[in-house]
């Protein structure tokens, strides 16, 4: 896995360097800029005739990097616009520094504009700039934008250029990965080390290719940091994938029991309990309401549907009829497709609270049941459930727009407090363990965001977890398999094209990739 740090962490590393090695400021931001220089070049080389780039600097060490930067391209040839935010006198040591060597250089160097920010009309003169580099602000700014930061984020996203961000785009949380508005960067080349907020929230939608830029500080001074946050890696899914033992069969290959579905909602039901079949579980079984059936029977081969009688949906009078199944089954998958009949919703209560099954994937409208704080009530502990931003918002009493403030801490508070593992689905999903800690998935695409593919994924750690023991693996391997069938399908679909059911058919695809790179 790949650690992610936060801003306090990061700055306590600098200091180290600039104290402890005697490492002078000016020299870390030389090393910055030669980096990000670097990074720049290999971008270049895909980018059609770029003469012009354009720099928008602060007053801080961003804005120094940001100077620096701007000298590399001018020394190389390219056109530099430059627009730095403050007075001269108002600049910082370092950053001042840089800004004094390139305005002199711009003396000589006609390659070189220097522009005071005067208003949002200054910025016209980046419009002939085929990139433009963002050095506003750093990493310690929090909170909302205030002006003249917040018209210029605003203009500089309108205009077409490819955008790079200095450290962090302007306007993001580094530690939070929220914002109400920041530069939208297709390259964000952050300095030092990996920061946690750039992986989630608005950070995952809006910093572009995110790489790591080099400032002079080996790796092994951050060793000493503890890091709760990582980003999940193939190999991480590779170590989930569990053993198949030579003399396996059907019910010691994994035993999943999937309560889903009803009439108005028969789909997801097929969708839990197949996937849970091709991750390679040995036997899977679906209850599903008797009067319904002929809707799902039709959608099912090797899935083995137990009907139980009375009406359309689960109540808590077919219970008597599935607790064997319950007390059968390695692993439960309840509630995608159940419906949110009050019933139901007691049934559902019920089979929590009871803990016949020591091993449980809670999704869709089981998660329903427990929401408004009522999950309190249950022992949770080692249960995964599988909730979308609104369905966890719901679960524990808060609005949506609150949650994404601080996803991280809703997420990790949750899990600890109820010993359960918490699979927050969004883009990126991220998967909270009860020790604290956060997994932020690298796999999958925009083209996930239809019908069917949450239910699937229940499916798939149901099937996973019924193979072993190990529940964090599971639900590793699970979540990551799940989002890289998704970007393999990516070879003959595209984001519009493909389907949940296509998930499913390609799970094969993605266990054999992840076989054939760790072989």
């Amino acid at each position: 896995m790949i650690p992610l740090f936060s801003t306090q962490q990061i700055r306590r590393i600098d200091e180290i360097a600039i104290n402890r090695l005697g490492i002078p400021g000016i020299v870390l931001m030389e090393n910055a800029s030669l980096s990000i220089y670097d990074y720049l070049m290999e971008k270049f080389s895909g980018l059609k005739k770029v003469k012009s780039v354009g720099i928008v600097c602060g007053k801080g060490n961003n804005g120094g990097d940001g100077f620096a930067v701007a000298r590399q391209l001018a020394n190389a040839g390219y056109e530099v616009v430059v627009i730095y935010l403050s007075d001269e006198n108002e600049l910082s040591g370092d950053c001042k520094i840089n800004f004094n060597i390139l305005k002199n250089l711009s003396e000589q160097n006609k390659n070189i504009s220097l522009k005071k920010y005067s208003g949002a009309p200054v910025l016209s003169k980046l419009k002939n700039c085929k990139v433009i580099l963002d050095a506003m602000l750093g990493s310690g700014a929090k909170g909302e934008l205030r002006e003249p930061y917040k018209t210029i984020v605003e203009k500089l996203n309108q205009i077409k250029a490819y955008k790079v961000a200095v450290d962090i785009p302007t306007g993001l949380d580094a530690d939070l990965g929220y914002a109400d508005l920041t530069f939208n960067s297709d390259l964000t080349v952050t300095l030092g080390e990996f920061k946690k907020g750039l992986f989630l929230g608005d950070g995952y939608v809006n910093c572009g290719e995110v790489v790591k830029g080099w400032i002079g500080i080996g790796n092994e001074f951050y060793d000493d940091s503890t890091v709760t946050e990582y980003l999940i890696e193939p190999d991480d899914a590779f170590d989930g994938l569990p053993p198949k033992k030579k003399n396996a069969h059907k019910y010691s290959a994994g035993k999943v029991l999937t309560i889903a579905g009803s009439k108005a909602l028969p789909g997801a039901a097929a969708m839990t309990s197949q996937s849970a079949l091709r991750i390679g579980a040995g036997a899977s079984i679906l209850c599903f309401p008797d009067l319904a059936r002929n809707l799902i029977q039709k959608k099912l081969d090797e899935v083995i549907v137990q009907p139980y009688n009375g009406t359309d949906f689960l109540t808590v009078e077919n219970l008597k009829e599935i607790n064997g199944r319950i007390k059968w089954a390695g692993v439960v998958a309840i509630g995608p497709g159940l419906g949110r009949n009050e019933e139901t919703q007691e049934a559902v209560r019920i089979i929590l609270k009871e803990r016949k099954c020591s091993k449980m994937v809670i999704d869709a409208d089981a998660i329903f049941a427990i929401g408004e704080g009522k999950y309190k009530d249950f022992n949770l502990k080692n249960f995964i459930l599988t909730p979308h931003h609104g369905e966890f918002a719901n679960l524990i009493g808060i609005d949506v727009k609150e949650l994404k403030k601080d996803i991280l801490k809703y997420g990790k508070t949750f899990s600890v407090e109820t010993g359960s593992y918490l699979v927050l689905k969004g883009a990126p999903t991220i998967i909270f363990t009860p020790e604290g800690f956060a997994l932020i998935n690298t796999s999958g695409n925009p083209g996930m965001a239809k019908f069917g593919t949450g239910d699937v994924l229940t499916g798939v750690i149901a099937g996973m977890l019924s193979q072993q023991d190990d529940i964090e693996k599971a639900v590793i391997s699970g979540v990551y398999i799940h989002s890289l069938a998704s970007d393999l399908l990516l070879k003959d679909f595209t984001v519009y094209g493909y389907t949940a059911k296509n998930i499913i058919n390609n799970l094969h695809k993605a266990i054999k990739f992840l076989e054939k790179s760790f072989d």
